[in-house]
């Protein structure tokens, strides 16, 4: 049976996904690597090829690979990921791998959009955002139908948008951007060490704490009052909320909801639709192998 391969790097572990042209899924793992071994992710993705191959009898008809980072405009490689990952910048896939086609690469948010808009939360949106709340903010946009990539690959990198130009700057320079409002990344800073992850804000708010409710919910404003400027600028039909920030729930979602009815422009009175994600930790492996089929068919 023909399949694809989608493969997504993380911080720590490397997702993949064995699928069929329709996106029924064949097989999926994760792996663990060690960040501080030289190029330990590669050979974990590279093992994780052999594996697949071994397991299914046959090569995949093609295999498609996300990353953080900025990828190439020829899409062979990674051109920008400063601070980590050391050797995954100008890494060509094809040849690492050895594989009789191209692989593939883009940027892990756009991935993870893509895979949300072929069999997840995003499907049949013509105008479509996605943010993913975790350690950092990552993003991305679909626009009229297309993947929106910008001049040197940076569209969507939405997470990065200015809040507060007084505010501390992000890993991009940005000041006060959203990634420092509700990322993990400033979870101690934002709450002045009272708590460690935002699991345990959002623990601590849901069972009543009255400061860990200020300090979440102020957050969660934060997060309204930049989708309210996204639907100002690409005015989506949908914003999709994935990573490990949005497993809170409704604890998310109903003061997201509330604030927005409060702020968003509802010109026509049309209501942006806020959506959870459903492929969870999969998106980008799937958005891989998706971009993979349709780049090389």
């Amino acid at each position: 049976m023909s399949y694809t391969i989608g493969i997504d790097l993380g911080g720590s572990c490397v997702k993949s996904v064995a699928v069929a042209p329709d996106g029924r899924l064949l097989a999926q793992s994760s792996v663990s690597f060690d960040a501080g071994a030289e190029m330990d992710w590669a050979d974990k993705i590279r093992d994780l090829v052999v594996r697949i191959q071994s397991e299914r009898g046959e090569s995949p008809s093609c295999i498609g690979l996300s990353a953080p980072g900025l990828a190439t405009k020829d899409g062979c490689s990674i051109a920008r990921m400063p601070g980590r990952l050391k050797g995954l910048e100008g890494l060509n896939w094809a040849k690492f791998l050895k594989t009789p086609n191209s692989v593939p690469v883009l940027n892990d948010a756009h991935a993870a959009l893509l895979g949300e808009a072929w069999i997840g939360a995003a499907r049949g949106f013509q105008n479509v955002i996605m943010l993913t709340l975790g350690t950092g903010v990552g993003g991305a946009a679909i626009v009229d139908g297309h993947l929106l990539r910008g001049h040197i690959g940076r569209a969507g990198h939405l997470g990065h948008i200015s809040l507060d130009i007084d505010g501390p700057v992000d890993v991009c320079g940005t000041p006060g951007s959203l990634e420092v409002m509700i990322g993990n990344c400033t979870i101690e800073e934002r709450t002045n060490r009272l708590f460690k992850t935002t699991h345990d804000l959002v623990a601590a708010h849901v069972a009543g704490d009255p400061e860990a409710s200020y300090l979440w919910l102020r957050s969660v404003r934060a997060l309204a009052c930049a989708v309210t400027s996204f639907v100002n600028i690409l005015d989506p039909e949908a914003v999709i909320i994935g990573g490990g920030i949005a497993r809170a729930g409704d604890a998310l979602f109903v003061p997201l909801r509330e604030c927005l009815a409060e702020i968003e422009w509802r010109s026509a009175g049309y209501e942006v639709k806020i959506l959870p994600a459903t492929l969870g930790e999969l998106a980008g492996a799937y958005g891989a192998a998706h971009h993979a089929m349709s780049t090389l068919n």
